[in-house]
């Protein structure tokens, strides 16, 4: 494939700057206003396919933000892998903590600053990518290729399991490759196997419908704000340890190798915590750092508000406060069955004379975990580690993709995930970043990893004819 490597060489300067084009959209699919700058990173995205050589390209509304589709279907008797990736980016606020304009991407230090571009608009365009060098050079692909790219990952997904339910003959393969994800280091492979799930919730506390005064009606009514305190103090222990009832139920227990291999990373933990400025790891005792990162459920307070917020006092007893609550689940826990016993659990430990109400603020995600063994995944390792010089660790997501969780159920096809984004690369945060040595990596590891699935014939391979 060297004819391939050398296209991708030859035009990586337009490369990049396909990439600073689409990162300079801010397709925020969590702000409605921003609907129509979503729509236009999809037409963009459309675009780089038309110009790669990709058929079929569509952009199609869904209920909530569009998805854009393409395919490749010409690869008589190999498998087909579906390339997936999201078009959307979270909110920048608060801008002023960044070094540059979030949507106006600068590179400094071999780095590539902006909102989107590790999660996920770079590693999106790199699978594109290795498929324009095949289809402009040798003009075929040693695999059959289908393309799916979302605009809602950000919210949780909510319109593509639809999308998905109403166009499976479209989006039928044999793998998904995930390029949401990442690599651990600069010289450390890895490979995901897991992702956590997502359920997420509002929570408004409210005791009076209006604000009334602290010394004419102090000791007479309850404060919501100290009322929600209590309310958040009794869902976890000072460990972390969640409090409510059945949390735990349908956590698979970890056996004593995952364990010990577990606790032996607790390095990278430390690491990951000082990138951002932690005073210390924190967490159940009972499980090392890295278990309670990847296989073990979570609860956090994401926000918390209510009462007065500006300069001065204010002496109110405010009539309301609120939280915004989220929970990471792990295989087996059911989001509607574990996001029901958080609800009743707040409402059993509410104080008296507090009127609790709920609504949802994110989309649910169902944990995820690959099959061990999966030939897609083994011939991801082998392309991982021609390029590291070194096999890849496997690993798990504490994040959520709520897309594989949905595919599997949906088309009954496990996703490999085949990203290089890295741990320190500020996703979600003010200056969010990636590096240009995994921009030209990336695209290069994709276009491997369709050669050696291509040339070892996954068994059991769908024919697309």
């Amino acid at each position: 494939m060297s004819q391939e490597l050398s296209y991708l060489e030859a035009n990586r300067a337009r490369f990049l700057q396909d990439l600073l084009a689409l990162v300079r959209i801010p397709s925020v699919s969590t702000v409605p206003a921003r609907a129509a700058d979503v729509r236009r990173a999809a037409e963009m995205a459309k675009a780089y396919m038309e110009q790669a050589g990709l058929e079929h390209v569509q952009v199609i509304a869904t209920s909530g933000h569009p998805v854009v589709v393409a395919d490749w279907l010409h690869a008589a008797g190999a498998p087909t892998l579906l390339l997936y990736g999201h078009l959307d980016v979270q909110p920048a606020d608060p801008e002023s903590e960044w070094t540059s304009a979030p949507f106006a991407p600068e590179q400094r230090d071999g780095r590539l600053y902006g909102r989107g571009t590790a999660d996920t608009k770079a590693n999106v365009l790199s699978g594109i990518w290795a498929c324009e060098a095949y289809l402009q050079t040798s003009g075929r692909l040693p695999v059959n290729v289908r393309i799916l790219l979302e605009c809602e990952e950000e919210v949780g997904s909510p319109s593509l399991a639809a999308f998905v339910r109403d166009h499976r003959s479209r989006l039928a393969a044999d793998a998904v490759v995930n390029l949401d994800a990442g690599q651990q280091a600069d010289d450390q492979p890895s490979l995901t196997t897991s992702y956590r799930g997502l359920i997420g919730f509002h929570l408004e506390v409210r005791t009076a419908a209006v604000d009334a005064h602290s010394g004419g009606l102090g000791g007479l009514i309850a404060n919501p704000a100290m009322a929600l305190a209590h309310i958040l103090a009794g869902l976890q222990d000072p460990s972390g340890r969640v409090l409510v009832e059945g949390f735990y139920d349908q956590v698979r227990p970890l056996t004593k190798a995952q364990a010990a291999q577990l606790e032996a990373m607790t390095p990278l933990a430390k690491r990951l915590a000082d990138g951002v400025g932690a005073k210390g790891l924190w967490g159940d005792p009972e499980f090392s750092p890295i278990a309670r990162n990847w296989l073990r459920p979570t609860l956090e307070v994401n926000g918390v508000g209510g009462g007065f917020q500006g300069a001065g006092s204010k002496t109110v007893i405010p009539a309301t406060a609120f939280a915004k609550i989220t929970c990471r689940l792990v295989a087996d826990q059911d989001p509607e069955a574990v996001l029901d016993l958080v609800k009743r659990h707040i409402e059993r430990s509410a104080p008296a004379h507090v009127q609790v109400s709920f609504s949802e603020t994110s989309g649910q995600a169902t944990p995820y975990r690959l099959p061990d063994g999966h030939p897609v995944a083994e011939a991801a390792g082998r392309v991982l580690e021609r390029l590291y010089g070194r096999p890849p660790i496997l690993v798990g997501g504490g994040g959520s993709v709520p897309a594989t969780a949905i595919l599997q159920a949906e088309l009954g096809i496990d996703s490999i995930a085949f990203g290089f984004a890295q741990p320190d690369e500020r996703i979600h945060a003010a200056d969010e970043f990636f590096r240009l040595s995994d921009l030209e990596r990336g695209r290069m590891a994709v276009a491997m990893l369709l050669a050696e699935v291509g040339a070892k014939r996954t068994e059991g391979a769908q024919s697309a004819n």
